[in-house]
């Protein structure tokens, strides 16, 4: 008999062992990976367009040189022709 309540007594040690260790330890461990992954997705999805975050973070991206128009000989080329044709249809 008393080998019964030893092993009813052990199985309710572990149960005050998950109750007061494992499951709060699993419920910050789950609320902590809810906040992260929030986290993570408004960073991808929002806040790096964010004009004030890109500077504070060091995101923003270098202003785009615009190319020159005439930069090629085939836009050369092109002009000559239009340039040719309005002047042929005076």
């Amino acid at each position: 008999m008393e080998s019964s309540s030893y092993e009813l007594n052990a199985v309710s040690s572990w149960e005050y062992l998950s109750l007061f260790l494992f499951r709060p330890l699993l419920a910050i461990i789950f609320v902590l990976s809810l906040l992260l992954l929030g986290w993570f997705l408004a960073w991808k999805l929002v806040l790096v367009h964010v004009p004030l975050v890109q500077e504070i973070f060091g995101l923003r991206k270098k202003p785009v040189n615009r190319k020159p128009e005439n930069r090629r000989r085939l836009t050369q080329f092109y002009n000559n022709l239009d340039s040719q044709s309005s002047v042929s249809q005076w």
